[in-house]
């Protein structure tokens, strides 16, 4: 019976088989670059499984997404900077490291004393970095470590969490709902400068058709406006121990589903949403809750 260890060397195994001379033409033409793409489709079909509580799909996402580990790995081993070992040599120090209440004699009996220690520690192990420093070098900042590669909603919850650590964060959320209210506010103080007949939807007709022509700074302003409504939403949701990229999926997926029933119904009349009415649109949207409503 093969262990874990065996059949961890057998996909190893596998992956260098394939980057050899006479393996896949595919595989051996991938840089780090051309499979990152890659890399962010599989950790979402990783995600989108949780989301579906469909197990055995997670089990065959999990390993497309450790693939994605292999593939790096076997990259930089073969351009000698680091090999799957010092990957998997990494992940279990730092493990222990970070872990002293398990595998040493520090004590913490909940979750928030298990936080402590690892910011904690993290910031041990940032003054060990900045030890190396020059001292001419500008001093890190705590924001330093949120890669701006990341989906925004992500990268605005982990900004605004590390912030909040230093003590810049609302007092409660009734100050969150607060300063919803003032980017409205200011939101809809810009788009008095709209031209007549102001916004309208964009949903029939070629996108953009018959918006009326705004300048460049009124877009920027509009936009640094609404941005500035969603970095509130997301703090909301973090205050509520919620992830709002996972929340976004889940609420997509919901529209998804109803519009799709809503297609299906017209389908059987033999019309399409772009033959009928807002007002019918409307009463199927409704149609469409409530018969989801009682099927659950």
């Amino acid at each position: 019976m093969p262990t874990t260890g065996d059949r961890f060397e057998r996909a190893v195994s596998i992956m260098a088989r394939l980057r050899a001379p006479g393996g896949c033409p595919w595989d051996r033409e991938q840089t780090f670059d051309s499979i990152k793409p890659y890399t962010l489709e599989e950790t979402y079909e990783v995600l989108e499984a949780i989301d579906q509580r469909d197990w055995p799909e997670l089990c065959g996402e999990l390993g497309d997404l450790l693939l994605q580990v292999l593939f790096y790995s076997q990259m930089a081993s073969e351009q000698k900077t680091f090999s799957i070992d010092d990957v998997l040599d990494r992940l279990a120090n730092k493990l222990i490291g970070r872990h002293p209440h398990v595998f040493g004699d520090v004590k913490a009996e909940t979750s928030a004393e298990v936080l402590r220690n690892w910011e904690a520690l993290k910031a041990e192990e940032k003054k060990k970095r900045d030890g190396d420093k020059s001292e001419n070098d500008p001093p890190e900042s705590i924001l330093s470590a949120v890669s701006s590669a990341m989906p925004a909603l992500l990268e605005a919850h982990k900004l605004s969490s590390r912030a909040a650590n230093v003590g810049f964060d609302w007092p409660n959320v009734e100050g969150l709902f607060e300063k919803l209210r003032e980017e409205t506010s200011e939101l809809r103080e810009h788009l008095k400068e709209f031209p007549a007949p102001g916004p309208g939807p964009q949903g029939r007709g070629v996108a953009g058709s018959g918006q009326p022509k705004i300048s460049d700074d009124l877009r920027q302003r509009l936009e640094g406006e609404v941005g500035d409504l969603f970095f509130v939403l997301v703090n909301i949701a973090r205050y509520l121990s919620l992830d709002s990229e996972s929340a976004l999926r889940k609420t997509n997926r919901k529209f998804r589903r109803r519009f799709q029933w809503m297609e299906e119904q017209l389908r059987a009349s033999g019309r399409t949403p772009q033959q009928v009415s807002m007002q019918e649109l409307e009463s199927l949207w409704q149609q469409a809750k409530q018969q989801e409503s009682s099927s659950q």
